[in-house]
């Protein structure tokens, strides 16, 4: 409250102390606090958490900080304690959960709520999301490609360094066969293989021949010695081979001389010079067996990677498990210098089957390639030489080409989603346009299709909104005009029932609508003397009503004494008048003479009325009246009888010089008169009209009641005749009765 009324202070000698008590500790805690006022200012920024899981998200991530604080703090002093590990993690993991489910949730309901954003994440999801799975998929297919294609290389080279020293080795055995058959072994052994040849394809190359039990060692270093072939080794075996932690190509051949088994071996041992004859075309390659310590698991194995005259070079090495064996491994090679900037480096391996000299066991080895795409494509298109950068040109375009189209259907998706957005976002801004009442803006048509048409017909429904809403302003301002007129209308009309001492009298207008054009009027002619009038104005609403209020202003006039003045002068309009002695009315025949002259000067010609006028005499009982076309009024008598009065004359309004004729009629105590307008008599249903005779019959069934309550069950049984329908015409009921 001190916020706002800074100057409000409770005075001190108007309340109590316990009042001034009360008012000091509300006034306490309105005052704002500090936690209060940044909470506020959060709110006012967007930024407080308004929901139960944001806020729990929030309580838990603080926790967790706090946690993580006192934490470190306590390892500071003492570095070995462990204080709220499982607490700290339990939290931080549990913090991320609800933290992304509240990011998804703000992302659905903040960001994903403009249609634009939407329709950009589906077309994502549909056109983009699709190209980057199968653009990953042909990459990582590319990749296996490539990297089995590199290793597949390095394995056939290997391969056909194998299959060079088996047809070696078979030739050396046909030269060892002709030397055992010809019996001049001993003698020209070291023959069998040619030096020169052998230093020039074989340099490292050990040969050992078997027969009768005796190594011969055909080539190898002097320190060499024979290498034992076991049982194992059969003819035509080839492998890559493990013996004494080295790896070696061997070749054995065994044939038959007689009785005696000639056995031929020829081994290579697998080294960086050797493997660089295989690399050289390729890149860094690395052989080995696959390591295996004590517990059968693969020892660790890791690399470095030194660069040495601009060139990339790795080198590997394993870590053994604790009492693991020692194992080979070969590297030789470098990794090719890239041709260009997306001259990838490629990392690849693949496993190699190598054979256990000493067992014949089999033992999972691996080679690995480092290599680059340049080179591959090189070995790839090598037996085609040059012409090899024609399809590394064409398949360059191909991928520029595809890019270039998926660019294009990126652009034409992007400028669709706009089209479709702005659209929406159009009307989406003319809704808070309408939604303001401003009725005169109009959205932009700028296309033709079916937003288009969307966007013109809200400008249409606009349009016929805004003419609706001055239609219903005008139908407004009219309905006011017409409450006037209704109020203006009800004051015409006797407010009460007028008293005589000898005539009861009462009447009820229902109108169709919101004025009448039926008329009727209680006149008071003198003592005792009062006069009745009924009338039906031609039309209905306005025209009616005003025609109305015309007559009843004409009747008024000249039923006062000082008319008869006007109606002397009137006798030269050629109306046949009757003039009665000083200080008597005028009779109904004449005023309506009178009342059809003004009518007929003073109103179009479609306008006319009818109208039945009666005077009535206390003294004398009797009626005298006259009717200008209205439907005839009727008499019901205290026995139960009825009677019509008079059939009527011509309409006053539609023709001049027309004269009326005055009729009598005497009255007993208790006798009703009945006059009434069209709209009782004339209203239809499925039985047909409600008539005169049913009119008489209520009132003769209720002739006893009071006067209002006779109408009362008149006006009843029309709108129970009517139905659910609309009331047709105006219904208006006049009673009278003798006293």
């Amino acid at each position: 409250m001190h916020a706002f009324f800074p100057a409000f202070r409770p005075p001190a000698g108007r309340y109590n102390p316990f009042t001034r008590k009360v008012l000091a500790a509300t006034l306490r805690t309105m005052k704002s606090s500090p936690l209060r006022d940044l909470q506020d200012r959060l709110i006012l920024k967007g930024w407080y958490p308004q929901s139960k899981l944001a806020r729990w998200t929030v309580y838990l991530g603080l926790a967790d900080l706090l946690i993580w604080l006192i934490r470190r703090g306590i390892k500071f002093f003492k570095p070995q304690s462990d204080f709220a590990g499982g607490w700290l993690t339990f939290l931080t993991y549990l913090v991320c959960i609800l933290g992304a489910i509240w990011l998804l949730r703000w992302i659905r309901h903040k960001w994903m709520w403009r249609l634009r954003n939407r329709l950009l994440v589906t077309y994502v999801f549909i056109g983009v999301f699709p190209v980057v799975l199968i653009g990953m998929m042909l990459f990582l297919a590319g990749w296996l490609f490539v990297g089995q294609f590199a290793a597949d290389l390095a394995s056939k080279d290997l391969t056909m360094e194998l299959r060079r020293l088996t047809a070696a080795n078979h030739t050396l055995m046909g030269g060892a066969k002709t030397l055992v058959r010809t019996g001049r072994l001993e003698q020209d052994w070291k023959n069998i293989v040619d030096g020169e040849i052998a230093t020039r394809e074989f340099p490292k190359r050990q040969v050992t021949l078997w027969y009768r039990g005796k190594g011969y060692l055909l080539q190898g270093s002097p320190t060499d010695q024979p290498i034992t072939v076991p049982d194992h080794a059969k003819y035509g075996f080839a492998a890559i081979t493990l013996a004494n932690n080295q790896i070696f190509l061997r070749s054995v051949s065994r044939q038959n001389v007689g009785t005696e088994e000639l056995t031929l071996v020829s081994s290579i041992p697998l080294n960086r010079e050797m493997l660089g004859n295989v690399a050289q075309n390729l890149g860094f390659l690395s052989v080995g067996p696959v390591p295996v310590g004590q517990t059968g698991k693969p020892a660790q194995r890791g690399s470095t990677i030194n660069i040495q005259d601009g060139k990339e070079q790795t080198n590997f090495s394993f870590v053994e498990e604790p009492g693991g064996s020692g194992t080979a491994l070969v590297e030789a090679g470098d990794v090719p210098t890239p041709a260009a900037w997306y001259d990838l480096k490629l990392s690849w391996g693949t496993f190699l089957s190598m054979t256990d000299w000493a067992d014949g066991k089999s033992r999972a080895g691996f080679i690995t390639v480092q290599t680059r795409l340049s080179q591959l494509y090189s070995r790839l298109f090598e037996a085609i030489g040059k012409n090899a950068s024609i399809f590394i040109t064409a398949l360059t375009v191909i991928g520029v080409i595809l890019l270039v189209i998926e660019l294009i259907a990126l652009f034409i998706g992007l400028r669709l989603t706009r089209t479709i957005t702005r659209s929406v976002a159009e009307l989406y801004k003319a809704t808070e346009h309408i939604n303001s009442g401003d009725f005169h803006h109009r959205i932009p048509v700028r296309s033709k299709d079916q937003l288009a048409a969307l966007e013109g017909a809200f400008n249409s429904m606009t349009t016929s909104i805004e003419a609706l809403i001055v239609e219903q302003k005008e139908k407004q301002k009219l309905e006011g005009e017409l409450l006037i007129a209704q109020e203006v209308q009800a004051l015409l009309f006797p407010a009460e029932m007028s008293y005589s001492e000898s005539l009861e009298m009462h009447g009820i207008c229902r109108p169709a609508r919101t004025v009448s054009g039926d008329y009727y009027d209680f006149l008071q002619l003198g003592h005792n003397q009062i006069g009745l009038a009924v009338g039906d104005i031609s039309g209905k609403g306005i025209s009616a009503a005003l025609l109305m209020a015309t007559v009843h202003a004409f009747v008024r006039a000249y039923t006062i004494e000082e008319a008869l003045t006007e109606a002397k002068v009137g006798a030269g309009m050629g109306t046949q008048l009757t003039f009665q002695p000083s200080g008597e009315h005028l009779p109904p025949a004449t005023l309506l003479a009178l009342l059809n002259e003004q009518l007929f000067r003073s109103t179009p010609a479609a306008k006319y009325a009818t109208m039945f006028l009666g005077f009535y005499d206390g003294h004398r009982k009797r009626l005298t009246y006259s009717n200008a076309g209205h439907l005839p009024p009727f008499l019901v008598c205290a026995d139960g009888s009825y009677r019509k009065l008079g059939d009527g004359g011509m309409v006053v309004g539609l023709f001049g010089g027309v004269s009326y004729e005055n009729e009598h009629v005497e009255l007993c105590s208790g006798d009703i008169i009945v006059a009434y307008s069209d709209g009782v008599t004339e209203p239809e249903n499925e039985f047909g009209e409600f008539g005169e005779e049913r009119l008489a019959q209520i009132v003769r069934e209720n002739s006893l009641l009071p006067l209002p309550r006779i109408a009362e069950a008149v006006i009843t049984a029309v709108i129970d005749w009517i139905g659910g329908t609309e009331q047709p015409d105006d219904i208006t009921v006049v009673l009278a009765r003798a006293r």
